[in-house]
């Protein structure tokens, strides 16, 4: 999802690294144009150059902003248009006609008609064609248009990506690919919500079904447990909707009571044959500090609060290398996460925390620590060694010609901008 305003932002060519590293298939929505945005033609001109990968325009702004008339579908060779009610809540009515009808010129009015006849043709003519099996390779994104505020281009979207879209694929395991047809159930967990409802302090472990059938309460292979448990309580959420489910099937998402035993990236199977499917990345950091509690009595929920929310995915925390937990060092992708970290340490474990901002901006994983000694690496003034809660070393640097320099310094030594689950 694009800023229709902001463009490509820093956030999006993160995510965007990891769905090119897994040859993820990507679908654009450039949204918010019921306000002022900038040109189409502009923003896919972004896309390709920031991000590396041709679009195809599905659909087609006419005007934005107080301007904005609708959207053409160049599949359906259609318009929809709405209005915007004046002075309150805008209101959305949608009509569809054949583009080039008289009945169309006369509701868009004839700038705006005239400026969509040269937009089609031009896209006609210099946009690439809609290639489903590019867009698989993730070598091509449809590209729509809309404002999600609104609900306009929504629809038409989620129609789309309907059709374009697969049937639950083969995933990669570290003994070869789990086809979704087998008869053996399988699965992994992908996210984790503790304290989804705080009266019960309870924890959702949500998982993606990759194989067979899943039953209620039925008892799978906890692969990196290394134990047998039953799934109880199945539920799929819809919003702040829970609905009970006795039965699910390869890519159906689900959550399961988490009694404290579940990591992203688990693996859960009934068959004999026990396998891991391959791990889920991690982002990298781009914000770091340094944080402590202020009553130093509360130790104790302090480690279990941030513990826990780091097992969600929505921090990652750190320590000094080769030390405990004394010294814990946070990462985030977004500032926006130190504050969440804060309210939830406070509100839901009741911990009042300091946090030191850090200077460091560039994390690195060590992939070959086996071969190289981390203590004695020879690096530069600005980096410094942390490790993670499996023990993992990692770097922290200020500057990212510092990364070059220890890779330099050190033959042999393996980095990588992203870690595993």
């Amino acid at each position: 999802v694009i800023d229709g305003s902001k463009g490509v932002e820093a956030q999006t060519i993160k995510l965007f690294k990891v769905c090119v590293m897994r040859h993820i298939p990507i679908f654009t929505f450039i949204n918010k144009f019921d306000r002022e945005a900038r040109d189409p033609y502009e923003l896919l001109d972004e896309i390709e150059e920031v991000l590396g990968i041709r679009t195809c325009p599905v659909n087609w702004p006419i005007g934005c902003g107080k301007n904005f008339k609708g959207v053409y579908d160049r599949f359906t060779k259609k318009i929809s248009t709405f209005t915007a009610a004046m002075g309150g809540a805008k209101e959305v009515a949608t009509r569809e006609f054949e583009a080039e009808s008289p009945e169309a010129e006369s509701v868009i009015g004839p700038i705006y008609y005239q400026q969509l006849m040269d937009d089609i043709e031009l896209l006609d003519g210099a946009s690439d064609e809609l290639d489903m099996d590019r867009v698989q390779r993730g070598d091509l994104s449809p590209v729509f248009f809309g404002s999600a505020l609104t609900n306009f281009g929504v629809e038409t979207f989620l129609e789309h990506f309907l059709k374009m879209t697969t049937s639950p694929l083969p995933r990669k395991s570290l003994t070869g690919e789990i086809d979704p047809f087998r008869k053996d159930f399988s699965a992994f967990v992908f996210k984790i919500q503790a304290n989804m409802n705080k009266a019960h302090r309870d924890r959702i472990a949500f998982m993606r079904i990759c194989s067979g059938k899943f039953e209620a309460g039925m008892e799978v292979n906890h692969v990196q447990g290394g134990k047998k448990i039953r799934l109880t309580q199945p539920q799929q959420l819809m919003a702040q909707d829970r609905k009970i489910v006795e039965e699910a099937y390869a890519g159906d998402i689900i959550g399961v009571f988490d009694p404290g035993i579940f990591s992203i990236g688990d693996t859960l199977c009934t068959s004999n044959e026990k396998f891991e499917f391959e791990g889920i990345p991690t982002f990298a950091p781009e914000h770091f500090a340094r944080v402590r509690q202020v009553d130093t009595m509360k130790r104790k929920q302090f480690i279990k609060g941030i513990n826990q929310i780091a097992q969600e995915g929505a921090i990652q925390i750190f320590q000094e290398f080769n030390t405990g937990m004394e010294e814990i060092i946070v990462g985030v992708v977004g500032v926006l996460q130190f504050e969440v970290l804060t309210y939830r340490l406070q509100s839901e474990y009741n911990v009042e925390v300091i946090l030191e901002k850090l200077p460091y901006e560039h994390i690195r994983w060590v992939e070959n620590p086996q071969e190289v000694d981390v203590a004695r690496l020879m690096g530069t003034s600005d980096m410094k060694r942390i490790c993670d809660l499996k023990g993992n070393p990692l770097l922290l640097f200020i500057n990212s010609w510092s990364v070059g320099m220890v890779l330099d310094r050190n033959p042999g030594l393996k980095l990588s901008e992203f870690g595993t689950n």
